[in-house]
């Protein structure tokens, strides 16, 4: 059916209104086009549907426990009352024996008391449902080490109220509020530091459900009637208008057009549909009215099985402990341990009144001020720098994972190939020709069109400056191509289908070696029913991948290409690449099996850009989407390349080392004064006169906490 001007005119303007609809949605825009691919490359697309910050359901790296069961708001609130209570600790407390500094008076035991309590327990509670956590795991951490530390000061402290103030004991019995105070602020403000990110997995299912419309326009009897997509049946006839998502996986009964499926597969070319081919539920109606069956349910469809795909991958993922866990953990067991040993032998020798103050000495020193912040300094500064090189830490503990990763999976298109097409090569199939008209002639009928392949023609005409002619009466011929008039003469741009239902003259072994080239999409021009030229169009790879695959191969990280497109397109650009290790025609839980596959030989790195990426970018060790590419992809993973430049990888992998080197400096300063302090509080050089008093302690702990903040803000990138 032909179309007058005033209608093509609106039908482009609808298009360009729908282009900017998919660019808002971040995802790859295949717009309104005619060209239907190379079968093969539109059968085996690359993106086959089916494939240190903080989140709450993960264990901590500065914090370094297990979920604390609050969120930000709540955490922000407990530290600032915690810090405006610790004010008046300071001021009336004997700082660490220091008690010429203070403001003492007759109630400032009780308001000590009183205050001490509320800090233990409001600003305590997070510390001791992390602790519960962690002994219910058999895997004592800094929460144990937190919550033993605040626990012996403040019963402590309150004994020494009840006994200096109640008892007149002599000599007097030290109190720890002010250790008590400054511990819980620091912990809190650690744990405040990292914790940045949100849900990823809960995040990614939403993104996808909110890919379906919220109505669908079911034909009943003739009429079209609009009922909730939750309520469509199968065996429903649902007609889906041009720029309309489809609701449900179907196949179609009547109409032919094209779909862009780029938000659920990622794969930016359109794809032919017409009577019996599949559509999938979520992707987007390009240009025509088609009616299709419902042949499955909600429950049992494509989107859907990705959801359970991405849930299952996130709720999988690797909890296992961060180092500076271990560490504290080694310090609760060493702490515990010495406090005992020396309660028994300080008991033996002079008796409780002298062997409980040292117990406790040992384990309030073993309050892991510094250690508690060598993480989340280091965290805070390496998300920074990230964020200025291109890149967006979701969760920061992927940043130790990276710097074990073995293996770095990824996909092709979007993610190592740019996903826009450029024209590869034009040329005559007739005399009457030149190689220059064929181009101008397709530029004429490309020029008012907006989809990748269009655009690649453009460019073309652009860079060799050519000055073409406006065509006329330009229509699309659904599923084939598109016509127009040139000059007077009516030309034709299609797919190689259109030959088989058309009296087309061609020269057969011509075509089929232009065919048979697996790297481009070819196009033909016809003019009365003849071919007379052919262009085709590749997939770009981008200039980031080829450095960021031999910086990968330099470093002994074996990097390997999963794609949902045919195997030839698959072999070209691993072969440009480098790439040995690579596999093609993948679904979504293809790509997932391989995922967990390499995961049982080493650490892995899955990079991916579509929604058919999302259940292996959660399932991976550490996962990481392309800034470009959709939603769902970005909130499955731990990293995102803003960007969307591959190089930026190597980035990633540097900052990764040089985060991890910190981390471990600052572990070593943190624990350090562990290693000198609680021995030396234990009494172990007591027969030279030396014992260290809960003054020399914090001296020797403030010290401890500059170090590790100023050693963490040397940290760079290069």
């Amino acid at each position: 059916m032909k179309t007058s001007s005033a209608d093509q005119m609106n039908k482009m303007q609808a298009q360009s209104e729908k282009e900017k609809s998919l660019t808002a949605q971040k995802t790859p825009m295949s717009g309104q086009h005619h060209m239907t691919m190379q079968h093969d490359s539109m059968t085996g697309m690359d993106h086959q549907m089916g494939g240190m910050d903080m989140s709450d359901d993960h264990q901590m790296s500065g914090m370094h426990g297990h979920h604390m069961n609050m969120n930000m708001g709540d955490l922000n609130r407990r530290f600032w009352i915690s810090l405006v209570l610790t004010v008046p600790v300071v001021l009336l407390s004997p700082m660490a024996g220091m008690k010429g500094l203070t403001f003492q008076f007759v109630w400032s035991p009780l308001i000590l008391a009183v205050i001490g309590s509320i800090l233990y327990f409001y600003g305590g509670k997070p510390f001791f449902s992390g602790a519960k956590t962690e002994f219910q795991t058999k895997k004592p951490g800094m929460m144990s080490l937190i919550t033993l530390g605040i626990t012996v000061a403040y019963f402590y402290s309150i004994y020494s109220v009840i006994a200096n103030h109640l008892f007149h004991v002599t000599p007097p019995v030290d109190e720890f509020f002010w250790e008590l105070s400054t511990l819980i602020d620091i912990m809190l403000l650690g744990h405040i530091i990292e914790m940045k990110s949100i849900d990823s997995a809960g995040s990614a299912v939403d993104a996808l459900s909110k890919l379906l419309p919220d109505t669908a326009r079911v034909v009943k009897n003739g009429q079209v009637v609009s009922v909730n997509v939750a309520d469509l049946k199968v065996n429903d006839v649902v007609q889906v208008q041009a720029g309309g998502k489809i609701p449900a996986d179907g196949l179609i009964v009547k109409g032919t057009t094209t779909v862009n499926e780029s938000l659920v597969t990622g794969e930016s070319k359109l794809v032919s549909k017409t009577v019996n081919d599949e559509v999938i539920g979520g992707a987007i109606n390009n240009d025509g009215t088609f009616e299709f069956k419902v042949t499955k349910a909600q429950g049992d469809s494509f989107l859907n099985k990705v959801m359970q795909l991405v849930q299952h991958a996130s709720e999988n993922k690797s909890h296992a402990q961060t180092v500076a866990d271990r560490v504290a953990g080694y310090l609760f067991y060493a702490a515990l341990s010495v406090a005992i040993i020396a309660f028994i032998v300080w008991m033996l020798v002079s008796g409780a009144t002298v062997a409980l103050p040292i117990a406790v000495t040992v384990l309030i020193i073993a309050c892991p001020h510094a250690l508690g912040l060598a993480v989340p300094l280091v965290v805070s500064r390496s998300t920074a720098l990230a964020a200025q090189n291109g890149l967006l830490i979701r969760d920061s503990s992927a940043l130790e994972r990276a710097n074990r990763v073995h293996y770095v999976l990824m996909d092709k298109t979007g993610t190592l190939t740019a996903g826009n097409f450029k024209l590869n090569f034009y040329q005559t199939l007739n005399d009457a020709y030149s190689k220059t008209d064929i181009l101008k002639i397709a530029g004429s009928l490309e020029q008012t069109s907006s989809h990748p392949l269009a655009k690649g023609v453009m460019t073309a005409v652009l860079e060799n400056h050519l000055q073409i002619q406006s065509a006329e009466n330009v229509q699309q011929i659904p599923g084939f191509g598109l016509i127009g008039n040139v000059n007077g003469k009516i030309y034709q741009l299609v797919s190689s289908n259109f030959f088989n239902k058309n009296q087309v003259q061609y020269d057969q072994t011509v075509v089929n070696k232009l065919l048979a080239d697996k790297n481009n999409s070819i196009s033909f021009l016809i003019e009365n029913n003849q071919v007379i030229g052919a262009i085709g169009e590749g997939d770009e790879i981008k200039p980031g991948s080829k450095p960021m695959i031999d910086y990968l191969k330099q470093h002994h990280i074996q990097p390997v290409m999963l794609t949902g497109d045919n195997a030839a397109i698959a072999e070209s650009v691993a072969r440009q690449l480098g790439i040995s290790d690579f596999q093609a025609k993948l679904l979504p839980e293809d790509k997932q099996k391989i995922v967990s596959k390499y995961q049982q030989k080493g650490p892995t790195m899955f990079i991916g850009d579509g929604v058919n990426d999302a259940p292996s970018l959660s399932g991976a060790d550490v996962g990481v989407a392309i800034g470009a590419g959709t939603d769902v992809a970005i909130d499955s993973a731990d990293i995102v390349l803003v960007r969307s430049d591959p190089k930026d990888v190597v980035d990633l992998f540097k900052l990764a080392k040089r985060t991890s080197e910190k981390m471990k400096q600052n572990l070593w300063w943190g624990a350090g004064y562990n290693i000198i302090a609680i021995p030396l509080a234990a009494g172990i050089l007591a027969f030279a006169g030396i014992l260290l008093s809960p003054m020399v302690g914090a001296v020797l702990m403030s010290l401890s906490t500059i170090v590790v903040s100023i050693n963490a803000l040397t940290l760079r990138v290069g």
